[in-house]
């Protein structure tokens, strides 16, 4: 299933900071930490804690939050259905970062064990 033009402006405007406080509210809910989100979060973007905490404060878009990352080289490894798209067959470059953010976010609220959300084994 291919994404749209309008539904990848609408991911590329979606601002961060909007988006975290579900974040923290889907992990949390499931009994995971904050600073298991930080470490999905830091893994995928390279971003540490004082810079997403920045990002947030800034009200960054995604467009914006996903330029500055320098995305994991084994972020490819995310793969799966999430928001009814398949990962790997996004084509925006910018609308299959976000997805593999909510991916990576999904399988932590999940339970599922660190080491495979952060592909340290193969899956």
């Amino acid at each position: 299933m291919a994404t749209t033009p309008e539904h990848d402006a609408r991911v590329a405007k979606l601002t961060f900071a909007g988006v975290y406080p579900h974040y923290i509210t889907k992990v949390e809910k499931k009994g995971r930490t904050i600073a298991e989100l930080h470490e999905v979060i830091t893994w995928l973007t390279g971003f540490d804690d004082a810079k997403i905490k920045e990002l947030i404060d800034k009200k960054v878009t995604f467009e914006t939050f996903f330029k500055l990352a320098t995305i994991n080289p084994n972020a490819h490894l995310i793969k799966g259905v999430i928001c009814g798209y398949r990962i790997e067959d996004i084509e925006t470059p910018l609308t299959r970062q976000a997805r593999y953010l909510d991916k990576l976010i999904d399988e932590l609220a999940k339970g599922r064990k660190m080491e495979k959300i952060l592909r340290k084994e193969q899956l």
